[in-house]
């Protein structure tokens, strides 16, 4: 239970000593925008960086190499903990927004680190205002900004490896021509989900595939492109599998 005490007391503190902060980094962006985005991106990776070591994590990266620096990409991942929203982030070269379930907004603080890092909140029961979710998704990627979605649409709390692919999570790409980056993670479930409420120290597997442009694709595979994107990270995930054990 230590750990989860830990974690919890660092989250208060970086919520409640970030409120100074984030009202000098609202000044900051009327005048230089960009700087203040790379500064408040910077400083929640640091936070998820302390949170991962208080937890125990232990973290090996494939592939990270793979992953381009200078454009704006589509990260697709499959989820099994909230520990891989942290464990995805801290890594992001560049400024990224990640698509999230829209009660989030509701969370105290946290939803406006997560405005001002252009997340976006997605209501899965309404369609008209999913749509409108996407499309701020693709104007951020024209405006150079990476978007991350987990397009299985939640939290995979069965025994199967993955839930099916949503194929409208790839209209990002689609309509922008981004690069899709898949993510592997394997046993982030093992930190905490797997044995509420303790947190425990786990080596998690966290696998980059090579981008995948949407117009380099066959006309058949892009129209399945969300079972293609699966597939791979699938590989990925079998193979990785017997590493953290």
């Amino acid at each position: 239970m230590l750990r989860l005490i830990l974690v919890a007391l660092f989250l208060v503190l970086f919520l409640v000593l970030g409120i100074p902060v984030l009202a000098v980094e609202w000044v900051l962006s009327k005048f230089r925008p960009y700087a203040a985005d790379l500064s408040q991106l910077r400083m929640v990776q640091w936070a998820f960086k302390v949170i991962l070591f208080l937890s125990g994590v232990k973290l090996t990266v494939i592939g990270e190499e793979l992953v381009p620096k200078d454009e704006a990409v589509l990260y697709i991942g499959n989820h099994k903990s909230f520990f891989d929203v942290l464990i995805t982030y801290a890594r992001c070269p560049r400024l990224t927004g990640y698509v999230s379930k829209e009660s989030m907004k509701k969370v105290p603080l946290l939803s406006i680190w997560m405005k001002r890092l252009h997340c976006l909140f997605l209501n899965r029961d309404d369609i008209k205002e999913g749509l409108k979710t996407i499309l701020a998704g693709i104007e951020n990627i024209k405006n150079g900004i990476s978007m991350c979605i987990f397009p299985e649409g939640t939290r995979n709390t069965t025994d199967e490896l993955m839930l099916p692919f949503k194929e409208g999570s790839f209209k990002m790409a689609e309509k922008t021509g981004c690069a899709i980056v898949p993510m592997a993670i394997t046993n982030s479930a093992e930190i905490f989900e797997n044995h509420l409420p303790r947190i425990k120290s786990t080596h998690v597997i966290l696998q980059y595939g090579a981008p995948i442009y949407p117009k380099e694709l066959d006309k058949e595979t892009r129209k399945k492109i969300g079972a293609h994107c699966q597939n791979i990270i699938r590989e990925m995930l079998e193979k990785n599998a017997e590493e953290v054990h």
